[in-house]
């Protein structure tokens, strides 16, 4: 294995845009849901009139799909991931908006039979269910609870509270309250293992959220300390979890 300071040096200077996670090929492995998100989707997209993916990234999810549906949309809160999305996406007739985090989406009601989400940031449930058709479908592959938190707490310490996060028995009443018929959400832990802290540093820099002050001289004891265990174990190991829902709005959407 090469060295702690070229593998640092290397890790920060790569693209971290998108959401491309080719650059760790054969320095991380994770294992993949049983369901197979992106052929899921595949299977669905054509046979919807019109459909929205929400948090698109740089629509590499949807850019694997073959056949989309007659009308898409794609929306992305972060300017270089819609840059990338419109480069993508824009020469199959795709429709890039921005938005911003946390704001009504700016559609009309009922304006998508299929509305659909890998690894939403926050899902709005109202927002999905106002901008879905009577009858339409919220298909979405969720980040489940405490996900990499192995990962997470080596650098941040024990994080008790953030680990009720995205309980998918919550998220499944908040969906079910704002008119969504919840027809499955199963939950899946997943082995992640990482080869050098090259890959480490890379991830921690592109998924900014898991330790939002990540800096390398600032974290550089914790980064010696993984890189040596990686050295004496051959790995590092976490776990990530993972939810697939699968919903329907209801006729009529609660007051």
């Amino acid at each position: 294995m090469r060295g702690f300071e070229e593998l640092i040096s290397e890790a920060v200077a790569a693209d971290v845009t998108g959401w491309d996670f080719g650059w760790l090929r054969g320095r991380a492995l994770e294992e993949r849901p049983p369901w197979a998100y992106q052929r899921v989707l595949a299977h669905r997209l054509p046979g919807a009139e019109s459909a929205l993916d929400l948090d698109t990234g740089g629509g590499e999810v949807l850019a694997g799909v073959p056949r989309l549906a007659r009308r898409t949309v794609v929306t992305e809160g972060w300017p270089p991931n819609a840059e990338r999305a419109r480069h993508l996406l824009g020469p199959r007739g795709v429709e890039v908006v921005e938005v911003q985090q946390g704001a009504p989406l700016p559609f009309a009601d009922g304006e998508f039979d299929l509305v659909t989400s890998r690894h939403p940031v926050d899902p709005a449930w109202g927002e999905i269910a106002r901008v879905l058709a009577p009858g339409g479908t919220y298909l979405a592959q969720h980040v489940g609870p405490a996900s990499a938190f192995e990962l997470i707490e080596f650098f941040t310490g024990p994080l008790p509270r953030q680990r009720l996060a995205r309980d998918p028995r919550a998220e499944t009443s908040a969906a079910r309250a704002a008119g969504l018929r919840v027809d499955q959400a199963p939950l899946v832990r997943l082995k992640m293992e990482f080869f050098d802290v090259g890959a480490v540093v890379w991830l921690l820099r592109r998924c900014v959220w898991w330790v939002p002050d990540f800096d390398v001289e600032r974290y550089r004891p914790q980064l010696v300390a993984m890189d040596a265990r990686i050295r004496e174990q051959g790995s590092f190991v976490a776990h990530s979890t993972r939810t697939l829902f699968d919903a329907r709005r209801l006729d009529r959407l609660p007051r």
